[in-house]
């Protein structure tokens, strides 16, 4: 691809801001480079979704992505929560964790109700504010305009707009960029390669910046988003934030090569490669449990009239790998009595172990199903 246009900076009294192209245009892929990564892209993605129509209850597993992927987008902007603290009760989580605890619980519900209504709303503006609002909704952010473009000037990096890094457009343009990332992203008739058209939307939506706060979250969601969307892949397995936070300065360089310099295929090769490598750790790691899974599936069929309850644990386990007693009975039906029998059971199988050390309040952890999504 030649030199992208990607926009000029336009003087605001005393700062200038970045004004976009429109991205909704005919495009041509010339590098052979891209191509090949797009090849590669193509094919780890195929065997991927493989996984969604050959493992029976592949749905189980879903949720421990979606808590990993949002432990890792939260971290990028700061917030620091683990795996295993994410299925945890607020009332358990320590005071001062408990913000960051509230902005992950978030972004999984974000991502769960943007899943459900793209069952009746395209990829759309509409869909992705719809995200924002929840992703908002009662945390450090609530006051900056939940589910609404903002309406005044923004900046990244920088103590104030003096020494921002980059300042995006000014808010009276987001209307139309937004409109044009629509138009872009629904245009059946642009034979645009998919991976590609995804990795321009999110450039081009992070230079937006159309939100006063959460735009990374958001511009990361949009990425699974997409792919469900398009039916590239049926279920929202793949997830690029962990790619990104462990190449944060590579990223936002290769952003801010876009626009400095137009090199949007140095752009497309990075955002490639995070599609590759991700898609073969997620292969790797549903394998990784597919094999555990055999495992205690053997171990369950030895425990005769009780394998039954175990495996509506399992399945519980599965979904939430963090357990207590009172749980282990409800989800099971069982007596507080037959419910520690069937705990111990576990421990002693060596599938649960308890994490807190107290005599009260005991916390069991499905420790080696958490270690694939560490």
């Amino acid at each position: 691809m030649k030199t992208f246009d990607a926009g000029t900076y336009i003087k605001q009294g005393y700062y200038k801001s970045f004004q976009p192209t429109f991205i909704n245009k005919d495009w041509k892929l010339e590098d052979m480079e891209v191509i090949n990564l797009l090849s590669q892209a193509d094919r780890q993605l195929g065997r991927l979704d493989m996984y969604s129509e050959y493992i029976p209850n592949i749905d189980l597993f879903i949720s421990m992505h979606i808590a990993k992927e949002a432990t890792q987008s939260s971290k990028i902007e700061g917030t620091n929560t683990n795996v295993e603290e994410v299925f945890l009760e607020r009332e358990e989580v320590s005071q001062e964790k408990r913000n960051d605890w509230e902005e992950v619980q978030n972004y999984i519900q974000a991502m769960n109700k943007a899943i459900q209504l793209l069952d009746g709303l395209p990829f759309s503006s509409r869909l992705i504010r719809e995200t924002h609002k929840i992703l908002l909704q009662g945390v450090r952010g609530e006051h900056k305009q939940p589910g609404n473009f903002r309406t005044s000037q923004n900046w990244i990096g920088g103590a104030s707009i003096n020494d921002a890094t980059f300042i995006p457009p000014a808010h009276t343009s987001i209307p139309e960029l937004m409109s044009d990332i629509e138009k872009f992203a629904n245009d059946d008739f642009n034979k645009f390669p998919e991976l590609l058209k995804i990795a321009l939307l999110h450039y081009q939506f992070e230079t937006i910046h159309p939100f006063l706060d959460g735009n990374g979250r958001v511009g990361r969601l949009m990425i699974t988003l997409y792919l469900v969307s398009k039916n590239i892949l049926k279920k929202p397995i793949l997830y690029l934030s962990d790619f990104l936070e462990r190449n944060r300065s590579l990223y936002y360089d290769n952003l801010m090569m876009v626009r400095e310099k137009g090199n949007l295929d140095q752009w497309f090769k990075f955002f490639l490669v995070g599609v590759i490598e991700t898609a073969k750790s997620s292969i790797k790691t549903f394998d990784g449990i597919l094999q555990l899974q055999k495992q205690i599936d053997t171990k369950l069929r030895l425990m005769g009239s009780r394998a039954g309850n175990a495996q509506k644990i399992m399945n519980y386990l599965y979904q939430k790998p963090v357990i207590h007693a009172q749980k282990i009975a409800e989800v099971a039906g069982l007596s507080p009595a037959t419910a520690y029998k069937l705990l111990a059971e576990f421990e002693k199988l060596g599938i649960l172990v308890e994490i807190t050390g107290a005599q009260r309040g005991k916390l069991y952890v499905f420790k080696e199903y958490i270690a694939y999504f560490g």
